[in-house]
């Protein structure tokens, strides 16, 4: 078997025209797939950015709110009522909203903001510079190190900026796991000062932050708040909620299907072609074998293997050209929203095995319906 797969790679590798086209045709294919998949990857991530960064168990939110960005804000009795629940070890009111900075240079810039609850600070971000106390100063703000972190100008601890005609003051910097999708920056503060600097509607909590007593009270706070009118959801329950908007809702699903079952076409119909030429040219060398008395058996072999080489050197490649091209789209772009997850390397991996199945299927019918007479007549 060692010497027919040598026999078998060597055949495939020494035709260079069809060995690069195969190669071109996968490559370019993975490429494609795996692209589009990581931009769809990155923007879920950032789409979900505040539920991930603040990390609490349960979000208490009004039935209609389908993303962290489309907030409905809650009246005051909602979080008395969470308190009193059972199962539920404490709650804390969030704010979640946006508001337009005017920073030092009289620019102006439009900024994320979350208020945390004053008492608590609950799920506040971990600092880099600065002290967590000194939110509570006068006009205290922690601004976020993340991509969107130079759009608020030279910023650092003592930067001042206005919003709402009222002083804002950079007491610390702090660091987080997803920025938001938008390119905005984001800025922490305390809860009540969200209020007295933005001016909002009558219902000012965004969210209610619940942690159980334990996992398996969870069923029967969502029951409770249900019976209120409103809606409880774990934290995973909640960025699924948000990747079926996107997927379902906003068209960017579709498309993303469009484009990806576009990939999958292109790189079947060319690899698979290529390699049904291939095969085609080779018929005399399959039927010598044949002829010899090489089983069947071994002959799909050859088959499987050229199919599966190539099939997996493209797929290398293609994940290789990838990674670059982000990679260096990042270095260019902080804010560039495509990432790479499993699921990246999964789908085009996936897809790549259809392609050589496929593509190896009509090959063995081919060289297995051959007869070494027909051959060597010819």
């Amino acid at each position: 078997m060692k010497g027919i797969l040598k026999l078998a790679y060597k055949l495939v590798v020494n035709d260079k025209a069809k060995f690069t086209a195969l190669l071109v045709g996968i490559t370019f294919a993975v490429f494609l797939m795996m692209f589009i998949t990581s931009m769809f990857v990155g923007v879920l991530n950032h789409s979900a950015a505040t539920v991930i960064n603040i990390d609490a168990p349960i979000w208490v939110m009004d039935p209609t709110v389908q993303t962290p960005a489309n907030t409905i804000g809650l009246p005051g009795y909602i979080l008395d009522a969470v308190r009193s629940m059972q199962g539920v070890k404490y709650a804390v009111p969030l704010y979640a909203g946006a508001a337009l900075l005017k920073l030092a240079d009289g620019t102006y810039q439009s900024a994320n903001i979350i208020g945390l609850d004053d008492t608590s600070l609950y799920g506040r971000p971990e600092l880099i510079q600065g002290n967590i106390d000194d939110i509570y100063a006068e006009n205290g703000f922690i601004a976020i190190q993340d991509a969107d972190f130079p759009k608020l100008g030279n910023a650092h601890i003592g930067s001042e900026f206005e919003l709402n005609d009222n002083r804002g003051v950079i007491v610390g910097i702090a660091k987080v796991r997803s920025s938001s999708l938008f390119g905005i920056p984001t800025l922490y503060t305390t809860y009540y000062r969200c209020l007295q600097y933005i001016p909002n509607p009558r219902y000012t909590i965004s969210y209610v932050l619940v942690v159980p007593k334990s996992m398996r009270d969870v069923p029967r706070i969502k029951q409770q708040v249900k019976v209120l009118g409103y809606v409880a959801l774990t934290k995973d329950e909640f960025i699924g909620r948000t990747t079926n908007f996107y997927i379902f809702q906003s068209g960017f699903g579709m498309n993303l299907l469009i484009m990806t079952a576009v990939s999958f076409i292109v790189g079947l119909s060319v690899s698979g072609q290529t390699f049904y030429t291939f095969i085609l040219e080779n018929l005399e060398r399959f039927g010598a074998l044949k002829a010899i008395g090489t089983k069947s058996r071994e002959l799909v072999s050859i088959i499987l293997f050229q199919a599966a080489f190539t099939s997996l050197t493209g797929y290398g490649l293609g994940v290789g050209l990838c990674v670059s091209l982000i990679g260096v789209a990042k270095l260019r772009m902080p804010e560039y929203a495509a990432m790479i997850s499993y699921l990246n390397l999964a789908v085009p991996f996936a897809m790549v095995l259809v392609i050589a199945a496929i593509s190896s299927y009509f090959g063995v019918r081919r060289v297995l319906a051959i007869e070494p007479f027909d051959i060597f007549r010819g």
